[in-house]
């Protein structure tokens, strides 16, 4: 059952690692524990509702509803992706000065019983938690559903499955884990900057995955023969090329749309991004006097 782990520990790494990415560029942001949590509940939710539906979902568009619904899904997370990185970099100042804060905020909060006025409504905040739960609902679904297949064709090996799934889930949540807390030592002038890079490599990832949803669809042709191929060296299946993919998207034998999707996605944020910047930072016309 070895398989069945390793399956498990992918899904569940992409997204524990994509939840402590997010902790990690937020917690700057008093109440963002809430918005987080909210977001992971809530993807786990839609996952189970989606597993139960997925048979009814697979039948529409003439049997490619699951394709369209995955379509959408990464859609709308690569958008919030991008959204979290253009408004990051426009308002990293004063996210500095508010962390440095955070742990008098915490306390008024925690003495006055009562939310800070930036813990509400946060922008970031809205953006990265849809993607949050999408991300969840995503992977949440896919495992659900793999996991059901593997039970439903291993009669008298439920207790076998059982434990491979949990140490999949318990190796990926740790594993997760433990990079958020490598992410936290990092110092607060310096977080957003390298979060910034890892959400912008996660758009990247969720760009390729796009791609590849186009393909199976049918909506978009690629070339049969991959750019290249380095399974011989890292094969997408193992332990570092797992984590690589969780990380940034790594594929062992992409094709160019993939590529062309992926380079794409990371340029036209990282422009937007710098043209945000750039806006936010020049100084206002002056007015003339007659």
């Amino acid at each position: 059952m070895f398989a069945t782990s390793l399956i498990v520990f992918r899904e569940t790494l992409e997204a524990a690692l994509f939840v402590g990415i997010v902790a990690a560029a937020t917690r700057a942001i008093p109440g963002r524990g809430r918005w987080i949590s909210g977001g992971v509940m809530a993807g786990f939710a839609g996952a189970l509702l989606l597993a139960a539906g997925m048979e009814q979902i697979s039948a529409w568009a003439d049997g490619i509803g699951q394709e369209l619904l995955n379509i959408g899904i990464l859609c709308i997370a690569l958008a919030m992706l991008g959204w979290h990185c253009i408004w990051v970099s426009t308002h990293a100042g004063e996210m500095v000065r508010q962390a440095k804060n955070l742990g008098a905020q915490a306390q008024i909060v925690h003495e006055s019983g009562h939310e800070s006025e930036h813990s509400s409504g946060h922008p970031s905040l809205w953006a990265l938690t849809t993607a949050i739960a999408l991300s969840v609902l995503r992977e949440g679904a896919e495992t659900v559903l793999f996991v059901a297949g593997i039970s439903s064709g291993a009669s008298g090996n439920a207790m076998h499955v059982s434990a491979s799934v949990s140490l999949g889930l318990l190796a990926g949540a740790l594993l997760g884990g433990l990079i958020y807390l490598g992410l936290a030592r990092v110092r607060t002038q310096y977080v957003f900057a390298v979060t910034n890079v890892l959400i912008l490599a996660l758009a990247g990832s969720l760009a390729s995955q796009l791609a590849k949803a186009l393909v199976q669809s049918g909506l978009i042709v690629q070339p049969s023969t991959p750019v290249w191929d380095a399974s011989s060296w890292l094969a997408n299946g193992s332990s570092f090329g797992t984590l690589l993919h969780a990380l940034i998207g790594y594929d062992a034998s992409p094709s160019s749309v993939q590529l062309m999707f992926y380079v794409g996605a990371v340029v036209l944020i990282g422009l937007a991004t710098r043209l945000a910047k750039s806006r936010r930072l020049s100084p206002p016309a002056s007015v003339a006097i007659a």
